[in-house]
Order: structure tokens, then C-alpha cells, then sequence
């Protein structure tokens, strides 16, 4: 039977697919024709909200603690994975709530709709890598189950997605062009997709039966 504390390092989860779910949504050109860009940037904000929320439940369970003396090298990488990953979404809490306020200004600007943060989705993808090497030291989490491939490697693959959608974002000098508004949207969309499916891998129900069959304790 899964243990309480697992559980409740599985709720994290729940934070992450609701913000990955508003990420997916926001990029598409007929959700801006229909809601318009206020709506969007507030879409991508809230969705930051609940990403920062689950990072921080992920940094501060039970069981993942700053590094100490003779702290075992995968529970050195888990630790800063968390909290690089955290301080990517605080980076996509600013960047929304800026695009947020600027199209809350004047909502016919041009370009005003928000773009995947550059810093943030550096700090996403240095916390994939991390996560990936806790990942291949797993007998020396705090938790064996704290890490899982599937979830690791799809967090991954996302991080590399947001990154193109930033690069994609990247706007042109001495023009007004982004230099791909294809990968600026796709990435983002991409990315949101393997949060999400990632969550979904890892919520309470879905990991339940392997916590019980490893024999987690409290």
C-alpha cells in the first residue's frame, strides 16, 4: 500500500498538469481569435502560477533536503534540479505577468502576446539535465521512486522545447520579424504536451501500486 508521504510527493503533479494544460492551450492562433490577447497573457500567467506552486511543493517535500556533509551525489542533483526548476517558473511568473500588464495597456500593440522566457526555459532545461543525472543515480534518493524515467525524460524533452521556443523568439535587429513564430508557438505547445503527459505519469493513482509493490516507508 503506498505510503502517505508518497502521495503527497505525487501531488505535485497535479500543479504541473494544470499549468501544462493552460501552456497548451494559449500558443494556438484560434484560442487568441476567440479570447483575445489579454486573455491569452493571462492564460499563460495563471498556468505560471501553477507551475510555480507545484515546483515549490516538489522543493519542499519530506525527504528532499539542502545539500549537507556526505549529502550521496543523487540526492545532490535531485535537490538543485528542484530548485533550478522553481527558480524557471518564478522567471515565467515575471515574463507572463509583464505580458499580462502590457497588453492590459494597450491590447492592440503588436507583438504584445507573450513568448517563452529565455532565462526561464534555460533554467528548465539546466533542471531536466540535473533531474536526468539523479535519475541515473536513483539508489541514492532520498526516495527511489522521487525520480522516474518516464517522467524525467519527458520533463526533458519539454525543457529542449520551450528552449527552441525561445530561440524561436528571438526577434530579428533592425526588424520587427521573430526569427521562427513557427517554433515560438510549437515549441511552447510541445513543451506543454510532455509536462503534461509527464504529470499525468506521475500522479497518486497512476504510481500508487509501484510505491506498494517497492515498499516506500514513511
Amino acid at each position: 500500500m503506498a505510503t502517505s508521504r508518497f502521495l503527497t510527493m505525487r501531488r505535485e503533479a497535479i500543479g504541473f498538469a494544470v499549468g501544462s494544460l493552460f501552456f497548451l492551450v494559449g500558443p494556438w492562433p484560434w484560442y487568441a481569435d476567440a479570447v483575445g490577447v489579454v486573455v491569452v497573457n493571462m492564460t499563460f500567467f495563471v498556468g505560471s502560477v501553477f507551475f510555480t506552486a507545484a515546483a515549490s511543493l516538489q522543493l519542499m517535500l519530506d525527504g528532499r533536503r539542502p545539500p549537507r556533509a556526505f549529502t550521496p551525489r543523487g540526492d545532490l542533483l535531485d535537490w538543485w534540479s528542484a530548485v533550478v526548476q522553481l527558480a524557471g517558473t518564478v522567471l515565467f511568473n515575471v515574463s507572463t505577468l509583464l505580458a499580462l500588464l502590457g497588453s492590459l495597456e494597450d491590447p492592440d500593440a503588436v507583438g504584445g502576446g507573450w513568448r517563452a522566457d529565455a532565462w526561464g526555459s534555460a533554467a528548465f532545461l539546466v533542471a531536466g539535465v540535473l533531474a536526468l543525472g539523479a535519475l541515473r543515480r536513483r539508489h541514492e534518493l532520498w526516495d527511489v521512486l522521487a525520480r522516474t524515467p518516464g517522467a524525467v525524460w519527458l520533463n526533458l524533452v519539454g525543457s529542449v522545447a520551450f528552449a527552441a521556443s525561445a530561440v524561436g523568439a528571438y526577434v530579428v535587429p533592425a526588424t520587427d520579424r521573430l526569427l521562427s513564430e513557427w517554433w515560438t508557438a510549437v515549441g511552447t505547445v510541445l513543451g506543454a504536451a510532455c509536462f503534461l503527459l509527464a504529470a499525468v505519469l506521475t500522479r497518486p493513482a497512476a504510481t500508487a501500486h509501484a510505491a506498494g509493490s517497492t515498499g516506500v516507508s514513511a
